[in-house]
């Protein structure tokens, strides 16, 4: 009964998109589902709308309302405009930066939203080509505009794109403001309401005087220009997977002082078909393989990859045995947190004492030990690095911030952009390796060296896909259950905390003592800390049909031979939390 009732709805929906304000190839699609005896694709196309969650709006390609096309992203950029022209109506000029990556018809949506804005009254800086995500907020903040689009889905599958809104801080919308533009969105019951028609004399192209403005800031981070002096023919191999950065970060690099970049041909090609890879994700070691190929034909100091909009930065690096190996997430915020803060104490930048670096929570806890025993100031924040762009805001004028960054690969080392920025984080690590280098150390062993000073750390990442309706269905019992019947142990050791930032309570079991947490809103996060150091976050992702396990687990490293003796035993102890997760 309730699959028939479902069916009845999305056929209704899906019979609005028959109509006239729809372009013949999208009806001709939409009858052909409703026509289809298997109505799955039908209710998966239709059986809601986008929302922005914490990448904004993401999804496969396609028509419905459910899915990415010309009209669900027209009406988000007239939901965008409304709420624009309202929230600035005392401004004599709205205006925003529109940019998209490399992904099939990415171009074509940009230019849906540039005629959608200017329609509307708004002035529109239009990317004359692909750009990088990072570059686009920089673009906001530099052009004082207020706000700004960027067509992508960042390392997801190529069926899918995405659309990502800013506000004039150059930082993803975050409450109330992402709250008010899908109200907006949700306002516009006829797609006829979306004017389509745009303005040409309110688009301007914009492109290289950016590029050049942009990576002349990025100079400005660097701490170490005469280590890069001495090591300036390091050997880089840089791979954009088929992306934005093809250009800009090989520029940027050889603006650092860098003059030995080498690159992929493979994954030079600009494309959103990702032709040499499955998926183009830094965080997926066969992203990288061809890259490493290259590296071991050149005997390469570093590998770098970033994805395709060039937010996220994957990196490997030599071990002790002269083997490629594959740098996570947490290990990468380690590195760049520890130079930050070092260097800065080294160079004496660290008195005013009104630095400070941010972390999303299931991020590791060792980025907190460094923080601590340098007398910095660190800020937990959720997933999305809207919420550390936030923390930014929060202590513009007022503060110094140094650095932050995420486990999913991303990181931000200055703050005249208000996103994950690899652009910046390439030419950052770069930057590091020569420092390093002029110790007489490889990164392998600076990050050794961390992990003796402050403590061993590793973590492991896992996901559980579930697809569809039914597998948000999945999704929301397996996090109901998890708080109905909360973990007690994690691989033998008692859970002595724990925090649930969806009531934003926290409380310590054996006590019973609890308290709140200090969020900006609530989110659909449980955490398990147990005696032995261990942490467990559980999260659906925000942009994925999938749940997300963070685990972390600590220990002591004495010297450099422990570590993969030290790596192998964390391994073990990841297997045993997973049985107490049940998974």
């Amino acid at each position: 009964m309730e699959n028939r009732q479902l069916i009845k709805e999305v056929t209704a929906k899906a019979k609005h998109w028959l109509t006239e304000d729809y372009d013949e190839q999208t009806r001709a699609a939409v009858q052909a589902m409703l026509d289809k005896e298997d109505k799955t694709e039908l209710i998966e196309s239709f059986y809601k709308d986008l929302e922005f969650g914490t990448g904004g709006l993401r999804g496969i390609m396609g028509p419905g309302s459910n899915r990415v096309n010309q009209y669900t992203v027209g009406a988000a950029t007239q939901g965008l405009a409304n709420y624009l022209n309202k929230s600035f109506a005392h401004l004599p000029r709205v205006s925003v930066v529109i940019g998209y990556d490399c992904r099939n018809n990415s171009r074509f949506f940009a230019e849906i939203c540039a005629d959608v804005s200017s329609a509307n009254g708004i002035y529109v800086y239009l990317f004359d080509d692909l750009r990088p995500t990072p570059e686009v907020s920089f673009a906001i903040r530099h052009l004082k505009c207020q706000s700004g689009v960027i067509l992508t889905a960042s390392h997801n599958p190529k069926e899918y794109n995405g659309y990502k809104a800013y506000w004039d801080d150059g930082a993803q919308v975050v409450p109330p403001h992402d709250h008010n533009i899908i109200n907006e969105v949700q306002a516009i019951k006829d797609i006829s309401s979306v004017r389509f028609e745009g303005n040409k004399e309110l688009i301007k192209l914009i492109g290289a005087e950016i590029d050049e403005k942009y990576i002349k800031q990025i100079k400005t981070i660097s701490l170490s220009p005469e280590a890069i002096r001495k090591h300036e023919d390091l050997k880089i191999v840089y791979t954009p997977i088929h992306g934005t950065g093809v250009r800009i970060i090989p520029a940027c690099l050889r603006a650092f002082g860098f003059k030995n970049i080498i690159n992929v041909p493979e994954q030079d090609v600009v494309s959103g078909d990702f032709p040499t890879v499955v998926s183009p994700n830094p965080e997926e070691p066969a992203a990288l393989s061809l890259a490493l190929k290259r590296a071991a034909e050149v005997d390469a100091d570093i590998v770098m990859a970033s994805d395709p909009d060039s937010d996220r930065l994957g990196i490997a690096i030599k071990n002790d045995r002269e083997e490629w190996m594959l740098v996570n997430g947490h290990q990468t915020a380690l590195i760049f947190i520890y130079y930050l803060i070092k260097r800065r104490s080294e160079l004496g930048m660290l008195e005013s004492g009104k630095e400070f670096i941010v972390k999303t929570i299931v991020t590791t806890e060792l980025i907190k030990e460094i923080a601590d025993r340098h007398k910095v100031d660190m800020f937990d924040t959720y997933t999305g690095f809207k919420w550390i762009a936030a923390i930014i805001r929060e202590f513009e004028g007022k503060r110094q911030y140094i650095g932050g960054g995420e486990e999913s690969y991303g990181f931000l080392p200055q703050d005249f952009v208000r996103d994950k920025d690899a652009v910046s984080s390439c030419a950052l690590m770069a930057e590091i390796l020569a420092w390093a280098k002029e110790q007489g150390k490889s990164l392998y062993e600076l990050l050794l060296d961390i992990y003796m000073e402050y403590g061993f750390s590793r973590e492991k990442g896992i996901s559980v896909v579930k697809k569809g309706k039914s597998g948000a269905e999945q999704i929301k019992s397996m996090m109901d259950n998890f708080r109905s019947k909360p973990v007690n142990e994690l691989a033998g050791s008692p859970v002595i905390l724990v925090k649930d930032y969806m009531s934003l309570k926290a409380y310590k079991p054996e006590s019973g003592e609890s308290f709140d947490l200090k969020m900006p809103e609530t989110s659909n996060v449980l955490q398990y800390f147990s005696l032995d150091g261990s942490k467990v976050s559980i999260r659906p992702s925000g942009t994925e049909p999938k749940i997300k396990f963070y685990i972390e687990v600590r220990d002591v490293l004495k010297s450099h031979s422990e570590y993969p003796a030290k790596c192998k035993l964390a391994e073990e102890k990841f297997k045993k939390i997973m049985k107490s997760l049940g998974l």
